[in-house]
């Protein structure tokens, strides 16, 4: 059964919305590109949204910018919910948010070994530190241009 047109309005009008709210740690990612926007349910209206990790300090603000935005748009009917099953992945980064990781100078997630350099584009990085500026990163550098960076954890 295809979803009602109501449906398909509400989830297209709250998603639009939510494009535009940032994530409070990477501004230069929404929280729709970031995957932890994960749905939107038509009855009773609600937000799904998972966090990037069980206790991240990011969780509360987040919930307090999609009220914000929701309210600022007339959709203040729609609810907030947090689904933690199953838990947030970095596949679900779109393609769009990992090209504005790297412009904003943090390298998108990657299966590699090594990390490619967002400042000049080489592969000759080695991990500084498992802990980088948010728990969901890593710090990086790059043998050939010297900087620092921070590159996002998978998982």
């Amino acid at each position: 059964m295809a979803a009602a047109p109501l449906a398909i309005d509400l989830e297209a009008r709250v998603m639009a919305v939510l494009e535009g709210v940032p994530d409070p740690e990477i501004p230069a990612i929404s929280i729709v590109d970031l995957g932890i926007v994960r749905g939107v349910r038509a009855h009773p209206p609600a937000v799904m949204v998972t966090p990037t990790y069980t206790g991240c300090p990011a969780t509360r603000v987040i919930e307090q910018s999609i009220r914000a935005a929701l309210d600022e748009s007339g959709l203040g009917d729609v609810a907030i919910e947090t689904v933690l099953s199953p838990p947030w992945t970095t596949d679900w980064i779109s393609e769009r948010g990992r090209a504005r990781l790297e412009a904003y100078g943090i390298a998108p997630p990657s299966l590699e070994a090594t990390a490619v350099c967002p400042q000049c584009g080489s592969s000759e990085t080695v991990e500084v530190s498992r802990f980088g500026s948010t728990p969901c990163k890593a710090l990086w550098r790059c043998e050939t241009c010297r900087e620092p960076f921070d590159r996002f954890k998978c998982h």
